[in-house]
């Protein structure tokens, strides 16, 4: 064999022609996706160009902040966003550990009501807030009950599927010695697999207690109650300085509860 030869032999190849072929075709798909969806959106190219300049005005419209709308208007509609998360952490704990507990094979060893309970799980998990905000306001009109069921119904899925990973994951050690002196089925949960699964209590209630307040905000512009609707009032009345106050309120009570959340964390968990 001559030279050239071994060489060629020796040279390392990272793809073979098979797998070159099938990223060429990943990534032509990729484009082709890419180009279908900025056709369909219809940019038009001419409110690109302009968008620096209507940043700048907008920000110029935004300052100086209206601190005087804070006390009269953002402050109790903040007070209403704090109660809507709080009643909807309350009330997806309150449905969401049962369904959970349910969902469990091994503490509910039932497999019609695991098909049930994971159905529900999936079912108010992959439907929307907002859906369930919309549906909520058409029921009982706007407001913060609305706003408190759509998040409680929308958390249902979120808490259920933790617990149940949680009990699923307890020691089966301590159940078996439960079960071996007698144990009824409510005291393998109460006295066995709760005190197992009570870090992930309040991991998930203080996780999802977080995420609560962010989505009550976002609720308020679809006329679910709190510091949303807030803002909806000045965008559409277009008073863009009570505007910036809004934002730099949510900024700040996301951070501060982002911190709370962690410390207690730290010290509960």
């Amino acid at each position: 064999m001559n030279t050239s030869a071994a060489a060629e032999l020796d040279r390392w190849i990272r793809f073979t022609p098979a797998q070159r072929l099938a990223r060429f075709a990943v990534f032509f798909g990729l484009v082709a996706v890419v180009a279908w969806a900025l056709k369909t959106i219809e940019i038009i190219p001419e409110f690109l160009y302009d968008a620096p300049e209507q940043v700048v005005d907008m920000g110029r419209r935004m300052w100086p902040v209206d601190w005087a709308h804070f006390w009269p208007v953002v402050w109790p509609a903040l007070v209403e966003t704090m109660h809507i998360a709080a009643m909807a952490t309350i009330l997806g704990l309150i449905m969401g550990i049962p369904v959970g507990f349910l969902a469990a094979k091994n503490a509910t060893p039932v497999w019609w009501l695991n098909a049930i309970a994971r159905f529900i799980l999936v079912a108010t998990r992959s439907i929307s807030t907002l859906i369930w905000a919309l549906f909520f306001v058409a029921m009982f009109g706007p407001g913060p009950l609305s706003g408190a069921l759509a998040i409680a119904f929308h958390s249902i899925g979120f808490i259920g599927k933790m617990f149940s990973e949680g009990v699923e994951e307890a020691n089966r050690g301590s159940i078996e010695a439960l079960q071996a002196v007698g144990a009824s089925r409510m005291q393998l949960i109460l006295m066995g697999y709760w005190p197992m699964v009570l870090p992930t209590f309040w991991s998930v209630a203080l996780f999802r207690w977080d995420i609560n307040v962010r989505e009550s905000v976002v609720l308020g512009l679809v006329g679910a109650g709190g510091i949303g609707m807030a803002l909806n009032a000045a965008i559409d009345l277009i008073q863009w300085d009570r505007v910036s106050l809004v934002l730099f309120t949510i900024f700040v009570v996301v951070i501060l509860i982002e911190t709370i959340v962690t410390q207690i964390r730290k010290r509960v968990i």
